[in-house]
């Protein structure tokens, strides 16, 4: 556990359930923000459904994986795209053309690189999943 970023902590904890063949997964500390990553991925089919509980101010999300995921993790640095400017890490980051999705922070909220290309917004890349 790094304990310095929680999303690459969130993130590795599923990949490595997904690679155990787990069905479930339980991700602690948590925040809005990853709950807005697992959004997308729930949106994406690449896990089935995540609940949040909250336990005396301390956010847990458990999370219950499809056996989908290959793999899935935190983009570091940060970087920071411009609206025409995912091809580039689309190459880096993904293995083949429309497969997996890189999560992007955009101005209007959380989502996948093709949303935020189709409505024209750059962001900073948040992860990659397929």
């Amino acid at each position: 556990m790094s304990m310095n970023d929680p999303i690459v902590d969130a993130l590795t904890k599923v990949r490595n359930a997904e690679a155990a063949s787990k069905k479930e997964c339980s991700i602690k500390p948590a925040s809005k923000f990853l709950g807005e990553i697992l959004r997308v991925a729930k949106e994406n089919e690449y896990i089935e459904e995540f609940k949040q509980t909250d336990d005396a101010g301390i956010i847990t999300y458990n999370v219950t994986l499809n056996g989908k995921m290959n793999t899935c993790k935190a983009v570091k640095p940060r970087y920071a795209v411009k609206r025409n400017g995912f091809e580039k890490y689309e190459k880096r980051y993904l293995p083949a053309r429309d497969v997996g999705l890189l999560v992007v922070s955009t101005p209007k909220g959380v989502m996948t690189h093709t949303q935020a290309k189709d409505k024209g917004l750059g962001g900073r890349l948040i992860a990659f999943m397929y």
